[in-house]
């Protein structure tokens, strides 16, 4: 897969990229596999905005993912590679012996007609899931689970792997892409490989209509706007703080840079050996 490079017949395309998408193999998901997804609009049930800058945007369907990876020792073959608009890395088609079918992450280099399987006992071969205690040391992993049956909720993202770096007693040692060095117990289950879709960063959006399709919507500084409407509007001329100089703050006041949102004292913190880096 590569980047796509345009002419610049127009400004807006000038310093637009896109994927190939020479990976995927199906143009159309798996219809058992996919529910309605409702937009929003940044609303909460109560008709609240609790989230600026959403709205609009393509209509989609959210796609099943199987994060636990539970059909153990049975054995699957890779029908499709497709795109999921919900996530940026690819998702496979797996069909089961016994005729199931489930997406799962698609990581680099599986391809159509390879087969996987998850299980303590599974071979280690890239898109089987099994056990930290019978994976080794220092291979790529994604999909990893942070509880036993819970399902995957780390290393999930386009590109993304981390690294088993040492096994005491009942927990291992991960080293997660933002540097975080982490506990989690043996018993949980992770995928073997990196995520796949690599180029994914490289991608630039070249124009405000690229977004709109993606549903975001446009962001406005809170510099530019009146003292009424945000701390940091208001001066004359080209404030940076609203006449007089001070941190940079949300539309409520709370510090914009710097300020550390982790509440203190959380239980999990034990199992945080190192931060992530700075």
């Amino acid at each position: 897969m590569g980047i796509r490079n345009y002419r610049p017949y127009t400004s807006s395309v000038r310093f637009k990229t896109s994927l190939t998408f020479d990976e995927i193999t199906r143009e159309r998901p798996e219809k058992s596999l996919t529910e309605p997804l409702k937009k929003t609009g940044g609303r909460n049930n109560y008709g609240r905005l609790t989230m600026r800058h959403r709205g609009g945007g393509h209509k989609q369907r959210y796609r099943l993912i199987d994060f636990k990876r539970d059909k153990r020792g049975v054995k699957a073959v890779v029908e499709s590679i497709e795109y999921d608009p919900n996530r940026s890395a690819r998702i496979a088609l797996l069909k089961y012996e016994d005729g199931e079918k489930r997406y799962i992450l698609a990581p680099v280099g599986l391809a159509v007609g390879k087969t996987v399987q998850s299980g303590a006992e599974s071979p280690l071969e890239t898109g089987n899931a099994l056990p930290l205690r019978n994976i080794p040391m220092g291979l790529p992993l994604h999909n990893i689970e942070l509880a036993p049956g819970k399902g995957a909720l780390l290393v999930r993202s386009a590109g993304m792997s981390a690294v088993l770096m040492a096994k005491e007693g009942d927990y291992g040692n991960l080293k997660l892409p933002s540097g975080e060095i982490r506990k989690v117990h043996l018993d949980c289950y992770a995928t073997l490989g990196q995520v796949g879709n690599l180029e994914h960063e490289a991608v630039s959006y070249g124009k405000a209509g690229k977004t709109r399709h993606m549903g975001w919507r446009p962001r406005v500084r809170g510099m530019v706007m009146n003292p009424v409407d945000h701390p940091n509007g208001g001066g004359q001329g080209k404030s940076k703080g609203g006449g007089g100089w001070h941190h940079p703050v949300s539309p409520w006041g709370q510090l914009a840079k710097g300020l550390k949102t982790r509440q203190k004292h959380k239980p999990t913190d034990q199992f945080i050996l190192e931060r992530r880096k700075k």
